[in-house]
């Protein structure tokens, strides 16, 4: 596994209330949630990076506005007509 240094001012910190591992982790999610977004890393790929089981991943994505599923109104109409 990679590491990767970011240096954050302490005033982040203070005005987010976190401690450094707090914050490390809230920004591991966030930029997972934001590659699953752009369509650069699958679900399972962006949980990895998140540090999250799958389904956790899965679950925090509603607290960005993130859709969990992308379909298409077509696709999501011929799984309509399968169903």
């Amino acid at each position: 596994m990679t590491t990767i240094t970011l240096a954050v001012p302490d005033e982040t910190l203070v005005a987010l209330k976190v401690s450094p591992e707090g914050l490390a982790a809230e920004l591991r999610l966030a930029a997972a949630v934001k590659l699953y977004e752009m369509g650069q890393l699958s679900s399972g790929a962006a949980a990895d990076l998140a540090g999250l089981p799958k389904p956790a991943f899965l679950s925090k994505l509603g607290d960005y506005g993130v859709a969990t599923f992308r379909l298409s109104e077509e696709e999501l109409r011929e799984d309509l007509e399968r169903a």
